[in-house]
């Protein structure tokens, strides 16, 4: 199993989050790691439709295709399946898709936004993206290749046009597939959002990381510790107002900010 890293205070979790070792390549200190923040340190990572429930397994092809038939004129701006498939989950359709973020303040923000859950710990995921790519297949290999890449991006991936052709990659081995959403608002660009798929709309990632504990750590935050977080956070002007930028993120921060524990 991996560990799990539980900091006692701020300082602690900050030098956690930002243990970043210089690259000898580069001589920068750039991050291998991508973060996922949730309110409750014993929820799994699950995708949204995973969490539909039921044969959620049957409807996935059904869901996204109603999805392009009845989205309004312009709303979609491309035919590529993976954009599409991006602004779905980025509207709240339920996908095999899982959020992350490159900043590990947004996943704090994450970790810390949800006040009916502040009795219980949170955690951060951090999932290392350099090791996770080792099980990819040789042919995604060759476009990040080609493209001099780190990263995929929606245009990458083009040429696979649906979860049938993604899925035939991972009949010999599961692997984790991390790409950039194409930059459709300031909400995704402002939470740094990364997506990842795996291959199989049951394949869970939990299963894959349980066996390859290398690959990530988990950072607990304990519950004594969220409003210090939270008010820190606020801050630095990681809020509701910045990651979701317009009135509904206005009006989330507005509710959390009066709410229970805020100020009156």
């Amino acid at each position: 199993m991996t560990a799990d890293f539980t900091p006692s205070n701020w300082n602690e979790l900050i030098q956690m989050l930002y243990d970043i070792p210089k690259d000898r390549d580069l001589n920068r200190y750039r991050s291998d790691y991508f973060y996922r923040g949730l309110g409750d340190a014993s929820w799994s990572l699950e995708s949204s439709l995973m969490r539909l429930g039921g044969d959620y397994h049957k409807v996935e092809g059904a869901l996204l295709r109603n999805f392009v038939k009845y989205a309004e004129l312009g709303a979609l701006p491309s035919d590529n399946f993976w954009v599409q498939l991006a602004i779905a989950q980025h509207h709240g359709l339920p996908t095999r898709l899982i959020d992350w973020t490159v900043s590990p303040q947004v996943a704090l923000h994450f970790a810390t936004a949800e006040l009916e859950h502040y009795e219980k710990d949170g955690v951060i995921w951090c999932l290392d993206a350099n090791r996770s790519r080792r099980d990819l297949p040789k042919e995604f290999w060759k476009i990040l290749d080609d493209e001099y890449a780190y990263l995929f991006s929606a245009e990458m991936l083009k040429n696979i046009k649906s979860f049938r052709e993604f899925d035939k990659y991972g009949q010999d081995k599961d692997f984790i597939l991390f790409f950039e959403p194409p930059a459709l608002d300031a909400r995704i660009v402002n939470q740094g959002a990364i997506l990842s798929a795996m291959p199989g709309v049951q394949t869970r990632l939990s299963d894959y990381l349980h066996r390859n504990p290398d690959l990530y750590q988990r950072i607990i935050i304990p519950r004594e510790l969220k409003w210090e977080i939270r008010d820190k956070l606020d801050q630095d002007y990681i809020t509701e107002r910045s990651l979701f930028p317009g009135l509904d993120g206005l009006s989330r921060w507005l509710k959390r900010r009066y709410g229970p524990g805020g100020i009156s």
